[in-house]
């Protein structure tokens, strides 16, 4: 249960990225499920893929030209469902990554969708909240083709947020005719979001921690843990590690780290952070090294950042049991087989961060049905749904002697090659 199903070479080598560790994820689960090669292909190539430039006045006047992309890597199982990030790093193969990773993610959850994803690239905190909405209006413009309740629905992601959701769906809406409040999820309550959605990929991957931990016959009181980045995720599943009884060691952010092996007081940290913008000056804490947050010993580590930030030169130095994924693609293929040889279980981003857009799919719903949830009745659904996978794919991994992720990917590719045949030759 903690080996790939093929090697993998000993370094991740420079011309690594998130689009080629995805590819070979893909490729360990076509050839455990013995597809043949216009499957591989199919499943490896995006349906439709956009390019927009965006012009976007300044506040001071000068104008800019922005580059933004979506990408809707498979429909087989419904409407293409993924977020939209703004970051400087966006690129067309990073978002290629992004939307198959969610194709997987979709169909391991067992929801009615297809995989997406979206980007601008630019650095949002260099913006004003007008011209963050001009670049959102003008983004979403140039893709209202492709865009809708049935085909393509976005949601939040790093750099955005409800009220960027909220822009999407009133440029849709006003290009439409009226309010279509299932174009979008991460919306405003007020708007026909879901109660629990701002929280759900927190929950989830708590869930996942949760799960696992029993798994090791880990007691979650007392046990310790370390959190790689301290936005919209990595901050939520501090607290519900935290309220868990789980000793919160380390956390770390765009501008650095802090470390008490007494256990953060994150309610205190989480006050810190609103009124200073970082974890760094925390005075329950002592400062130390971002880049050092894996090589603190604790029970779990959870990387809630970005891609590729543990590689086989770093995941010698990771001094965890456990290791959770709430970001996409923190674990390289090659550091995957370091870690399994040093016998770290790691649960794979497309399971434990799946609570997000399983709560995007309960939002979509009660939008669709003009009927709304409590927030209990969301997190209990949300937790039903994230136990069940957890079940799915561990027994499928000890059935089969394979890694947590191999046995997710697997069974995602296997619905998802299902629902393309089942569909016949078109779609």
């Amino acid at each position: 249960m903690t080996r790939p199903t093929t090697p993998v070479a000993d370094t991740d080598g420079p011309a690594s990225s998130p689009l080629d560790d995805a590819k070979a994820q893909l490729a360990d689960a076509v050839e455990f499920l013995n597809l043949d090669a216009g499957t591989h292909q199919m499943l490896a190539t995006p349906r439709k893929e956009v390019t927009v430039s965006v012009p976007l006045r300044r506040d001071d006047g000068s104008m800019e030209l922005c580059l933004g992309h979506r990408v809707q890597h498979n429909i087989s199982r419904g409407p293409a469902k993924g977020g939209i990030r703004y970051s400087g790093s966006v690129n067309l193969d990073e978002v290629r990554a992004l939307a198959m990773w969610m194709t997987w993610k979709c169909a391991l959850l067992d929801l009615p969708y297809g995989g997406a994803k979206g980007g601008v690239a630019i650095t949002p905190e260099n913006y004003s909240e007008r011209e963050l909405e001009r670049l959102t209006r003008r983004y979403t413009s140039e893709l209202i083709p492709i865009l809708g309740p049935g085909k393509d629905v976005p949601a939040p992601d790093m750099g955005t947020n409800e009220q960027t959701m909220a822009w999407i769906m009133d440029t849709y809406s006003v290009s439409i005719g009226y309010t279509v409040p299932g174009v979008v999820t991460g919306k405003p309550v007020d708007l026909g979001g879901s109660q629990g959605r701002a929280a759900a990929t927190s929950r989830g991957v708590v869930y996942s921690v949760l799960n696992a931990m029993e798994a090791l016959d880990l007691d979650p009181v007392g046990s310790s843990a370390v959190v790689q980045g301290f936005g919209k995720v990595g901050r939520g599943t501090a607290r519900f590690l935290h309220d868990a009884g789980v000793k919160v060691l380390a956390v770390s952010d765009v501008h650095g780290a802090v470390r008490n092996d007494a256990g953060i007081d994150v309610p205190a940290l989480e006050s810190h952070v609103d009124a200073e913008g970082t974890v760094v000056g925390f005075p329950g804490a002592d400062p130390t090294q971002a880049g050092e947050i894996f090589s603190v010993p604790c029970d779990v580590a959870v990387p809630a950042a970005v891609e590729g930030v543990i590689t086989a030169e770093t995941a010698p130095s990771v001094q965890a049991r456990l290791v959770v994924e709430a970001a996409n693609g923190p674990t390289t293929p090659a550091a995957d087989a370091v870690l399994a040889d040093r016998d770290v279980l790691v649960v794979p981003d497309i399971l434990a961060n799946g609570g997000g857009v399983v709560v995007s799919y309960f939002e979509w719903v009660q939008g669709n049905q003009a009927y709304w949830w409590t927030e209990e009745e969301v997190n209990d659904r949300l937790r039903t749904r994230m136990n069940k996978a957890w079940a799915e794919v561990t027994t499928f991994a000890r059935d089969h002697d394979l890694s947590l992720r191999t046995a997710a990917t697997t069974m995602a590719v296997k619905r998802v090659a299902e629902a393309h045949d089942s569909r016949g030759l078109y779609p």
